[in-house]
């Protein structure tokens, strides 16, 4: 049986280098590898290590019809809960680095995000509008416990009353409730949390290095009961797989006292394709053929349909199945159509203290 030490606690099976931006491919030497095999026994798991990021802007703006935000902040590129599926793995083809275990592996962090949002918020021309987090990785992967970017982005936006939309998978958000109750009661922020399956079986494989959902669960709890707006996305739902839990998830999100529950079918942009294949092979192979059938007839026959309108719901007889499915488990459980999560106020915003804005 061949060793699967490094996949124990690793999402991506694949590490191959993007040739999208012509970037060099090399090739392992199998006699080099049979003699580290025979020398050095198994190869040692992947570990972690961190770069920093000298970035010269930290919001990033969009025009995107699918998101119900224009500017987002990522402090981190590339993330450690190593989801299979994660649509932001393409980005590391940019760093000239895989889309796969380096994606996992080889972390940016960018310790300047705090000082560089107070100098854009104090421009003359900044209108203000809720700013996103969590929208490419995440803001509370396991990094952020040492490095603390996004704690620090908070701080910002906390003392300029400016809103803000988190997106994550971890309960290590709890741990920012001393600046994220204040500002939910001046209407500033809301927080969404991803749970994908209950079963701890299949998390392991889909989110290897992400908190469990019982963890996920408990953190919605935490933060609604000290009065921030909290929601759930499952998202994303992966055919024959993690499907038969809408029902559960659904229930379980409202026993948790969440606000509302969405959901997105999985998506497979570029790179993600072939490494969620190769990962389904690992791992499912009696079911692989039947996922990507599904998911084709989501998308067009394709892989991935990345039209605006589309990527997010998907089409045909099984994406109007699942949206029949969640109306009907919303309402059994008590939740409302309404959305709520981008009402935050923008009137309260002022410009950092001693900015060049304040001057005029």
């Amino acid at each position: 049986m061949a060793d699967r030490t490094p996949r124990a606690v690793r999402g991506a099976t694949l590490n191959a280098v993007s040739m999208r931006f012509n970037l060099p491919q090399a090739e392992d030497d199998g006699d080099w590898l049979d003699s580290r095999a025979t020398i050095d026994g198994a190869p040692a798991p992947a570990r972690t290590t961190v770069t920093v990021e000298r970035a010269r802007t930290i919001i990033t703006r969009n025009q995107s019809p699918d998101v119900p935000f224009d500017r987002s902040i990522n402090p981190y590129r590339g993330c450690e809960h190593g989801c299979i599926y994660c649509f932001a793995r393409p980005s590391h083809a940019f760093h000239d680095l895989s889309p796969g275990l380096d994606f996992e592996t080889q972390l940016f962090a960018k310790p300047d995000a705090a000082a560089l949002l107070r100098a854009e918020l104090g421009k003359r021309d900044y209108r203000c509008a809720p700013i996103a987090m969590g929208t490419n990785t995440d803001p509370y992967q396991p990094i952020e416990r040492e490095w603390r970017v996004t704690r620090a982005v908070i701080e910002v936006l906390a003392a300029c009353d400016h809103p803000l939309v988190i997106t994550t998978k971890s309960d290590r958000v709890t741990r920012d409730l001393d600046l994220l109750a204040p500002m939910a009661a001046k209407g500033l922020v809301a927080v969404a949390i991803s749970v994908t399956s209950l079963d701890p079986r299949v998390a392991m494989t889909v989110e290897p290095r992400a908190p469990a959902a019982a963890r996920r669960l408990a953190a919605v709890r935490q933060l609604s009961d000290a009065g921030i707006p909290t929601y759930v996305n499952m998202a994303p739902i992966i055919p024959a797989i993690t499907d038969d839990e809408v029902e559960a998830v659904v229930a379980a999100s409202a026993a948790a006292g969440a606000l509302g529950v969405s959901y997105i079918p999985v998506r497979l942009p570029w790179e993600v394709a072939p490494l969620f294949r190769a990962w389904l092979d690992e791992h499912y192979p009696d079911r692989a053929a039947k996922v990507m059938a599904i998911i084709q007839s989501l998308r067009g026959g394709k892989d991935n349909d990345p039209r605006f309108g589309e990527r997010m719901r998907g089409q045909g007889p099984w994406a109007e199945l699942l949206r029949t499915r969640f109306r009907i488990a919303r309402a059994r459980a008590g939740f409302s159509d309404e959305r709520r999560l981008l009402n935050l106020r923008c009137d309260l915003f002022r410009a950092p203290a001693g900015a060049q804005g304040e001057l005029f």
